[in-house]
Parts: C-alpha cells; structure tokens; sequence
C-alpha cells in the first residue's frame, strides 16, 4: 500500500499561503514562485531575501502572526514554522475548510509533501521516502542527476513540437512510438545542444526510417533484482512482449519491465514458439527465463535473429 499517491500539481495563479518567514520559508517560496503561485506569505518578521521578493510585488506580505481568519479561499497551505503545536492548529483550521496543508519537517500534519526533485523542465524526477529516510532520497537522486542526460529540458521540448507534425507521417500510435524510441537512440540526439541539430536528426530519421525486424533478449532472473545489470535493465524497459516462466519467482522481475508492454506466462516446452511467431510480427520479445533454465532453442533463436542472452549475475 503506498503511503502516499505521488501526482504533479499545477500551481499557476493559484492562491498559496505560506506561514513563516525565516530560511525554509525561502526555499519553498523559491519552489512555489518557479510553478507560478500566487503566493500569500504571513510573518511578523521576515527574511531578507523575502523582504526583497515582497518589495518586487513577487508576493503578497501580512506582518502579522497566523490566526484562523487569514485562510481564506486558498488552493494550498504550507507552514514552515518549527512550532508543533502551531502546525496543530493550522492543520485543523484549514481540515475545516477542506484546504490542503503541508507542515514542514511535520509528516502528522501533512495533506501531502514535496518530494526530491530533479529538474529538468518539462521533463521533472520526483523522488520520496514518505518522511522516512532523506538522507537515502537525497543519495538516490543524486545517484539519478549522474544518470539523466543535461539535455533532457531540449529534448523534451523539441519532441513536444513534433507531435502533430509526426502524425502526418504515421498513421497509428504504435509507428509513432518506434520512431521516438529510434530517434531518442541516435547517437547524435543524444549529444544534441539545440534545436538544429535535433532537426538535422529528425528529418533523415522521417526520410530513412529503421526498418528492422523483431528482436529478442533473453535475461535469466537470479534471485535479486538488483543483480541485473545495467544492459538488462535497459532492454526490458524496451521490449513490447514480455514471456516469463515463472510469476511467482519473478514478479520482481517483471515490474521492472516496460510498463506499457504486453506481459505473458509460458511454459519453457512452448516458448520457442511464441517467440518465433511474435518475431515474425516485428515484435521486439523479452523472455524472463530462471537462471540455468534456458532451453538450447532459444540461444539458437537468439543467434539466429541477432539476439542476447544475458546470463544472472546472483
């Protein structure tokens, strides 16, 4: 059961009250300008630095302590207080108006919380304990900024240009997908740093696209998922038919697979088969074989369509 349901919130021009004034009242005021709020901040004191974004008209200041009668028609509440007992009763003043309050640092009086984010805009990694470890997010989502490319924010931007332009090309949803998934691999988007260049790669890609064939990837399940290695990972996360021999053993397994990717149980005796008639369809097959289970046919079906069998590594 999860603790918290994760979703994105569209702050712009929406009222947001914050309560505080001091250093942690900046940073999410930083946060909460940058998504476009409409921000209502009330403290006897404040910051300078929030002294200067008042002064700038960037937010609306009351020099004044909190009392029940400044919630007004809010969309969100934060409170960056350390007084518990203060949380308490914002918490339950703006429960009574159905508002959404966040207490910093205080998860009992919290409606939601902010995550860790990695930024990337449009493109946004949102990563959570639920309160329970921020040391371990922060370590996560530094572990993730080594692993996502700087120009995300371009890539992003340039494929949401080209969706309608890509639907005059291909006529389902299917043949779009394999055009991304093929443009996003060129070597020379991947190292793209404007909009040229990805338009260079974009228009060749339109005049000669990939026309390969089905493709398969065997990967023998160990006992721990965190034993797949990193080529693995990223050929389950591209393949469209997943054939798996044991549910049980590899749930794991197969949740670490594409989302949005056809899933079925097959016997060993059958799965050449399968495969073969998938592969005749252009399918790209992922079978999730136990470790030292792989029939011979399938390495023979893997040499014969260019395929990889990956051994478990636990």
């Amino acid at each position: 059961m999860m603790d918290y349901f994760p979703v994105f919130a569209r702050l712009t021009n929406k009222p947001v009250l914050v309560i505080g004034g001091g250093e942690v009242a900046c940073r999410k005021v930083d946060l909460l300008l940058r998504a476009g709020a409409d921000i209502t901040l009330v403290s006897p004191r404040l910051h300078p630095t929030l002294q200067k974004l008042a002064a700038q008209k960037k937010l609306r200041w009351l020099a004044e302590s909190y009392k029940s009668s400044v919630l007004g028609d809010y969309y969100q509440v934060w409170t960056t207080t350390d007084d518990r007992e203060l949380n308490t009763r914002i918490f339950r003043d703006a429960q009574q108006k159905r508002i959404w309050v966040n207490a910093v640092d205080d998860p009992a009086h919290c409606d939601f919380i902010t995550p860790s984010m990695i930024d990337r805009s449009p493109i946004q990694v949102a990563i959570s304990s639920g309160g329970a470890s921020p040391v371990l997010v922060r370590f996560l989502r530094e572990k993730l900024e080594t692993q996502l490319a700087h120009n995300l924010s371009l890539l992003a931007g340039y494929a949401g240009k080209q969706r309608e332009r890509l639907k005059q090309h291909f006529n389902t949803v299917d043949e779009r997908r394999h055009f991304w998934e093929q443009f996003f691999r060129l070597p020379q988007v991947e190292t793209a740093k404007t909009e040229e260049a990805l338009e260079t790669a974009f228009t060749s890609l339109l005049a000669h696209p990939d026309k390969s064939q089905g493709t398969l990837w065997v990967i023998e399940t160990g006992t721990e998922t965190e034993m797949l290695t990193l080529k693995a990972l990223r050929l389950m996360q591209q393949a469209e038919m997943v054939l798996y021999t044991n549910e049980e053993a590899q749930a794991g397994f197969i949740e670490l697979c594409r989302r949005d990717a056809d899933r079925a149980h097959c016997q060993l005796g059958d799965i050449a088969e399968k495969v073969t008639s998938f592969l005749q369809k252009s399918v790209r097959v992922c079978v999730l074989t136990e470790k030292g289970s792989t029939p011979e046919s399938m390495v023979q079906l893997c040499v014969l369509h260019n395929g990889l069998v990956l051994p478990a590594l636990s």
